[in-house]
């Protein structure tokens, strides 16, 4: 009888942390959504406290990362980002988007991959008339 007792606790309790990291992950969806990345960085460190023993879901949450750090105009924190993901993850499908990220923002001239330096481009000055 105790056993089943301690075996129906342990059960409870791996669908709480699980439910839990979902609902967090799946908020940090959200506010992503609404453009609200101060609430994804939060939604996302509560999905990494409670996903500490499934780093399967470390992928997803970093490229979400990626993603927000990206939209703040972070663009070299993004792009380090992705190279964690690529380097931690490579066989994932997070690594494949993650290196198609770093593509975009080599295209768009916010990341050099060889670690080149960046090249000053001072603005023209035009008279105001």
């Amino acid at each position: 009888m105790r056993a089943l007792i301690v075996l129906a606790l342990a059960t409870s309790v791996v669908g709480c942390t699980r439910w839990s990291m979902d609902h967090h992950l799946n908020n940090a969806y959200r506010a992503y959504d609404r453009g609200n990345c101060e609430q994804v960085m939060l939604e996302l460190s509560q999905v990494d406290r409670t996903s500490r023993a499934r780093p399967f879901i470390h992928p997803e949450a970093s490229m979400l990362r990626g993603q927000c750090l990206e939209r703040q105009k972070l663009y070299v924190d993004a792009a380090q980002t992705y190279q964690y993901i690529i380097t931690q993850y490579p066989r994932n499908e997070y690594a494949y988007r993650a290196r198609a990220r770093l593509q975009t923002l080599e295209q768009l001239g916010h990341y050099r991959p060889n670690g080149e330096p960046a090249i000053a481009r001072p603005a023209s000055s035009t008279p105001w008339r």
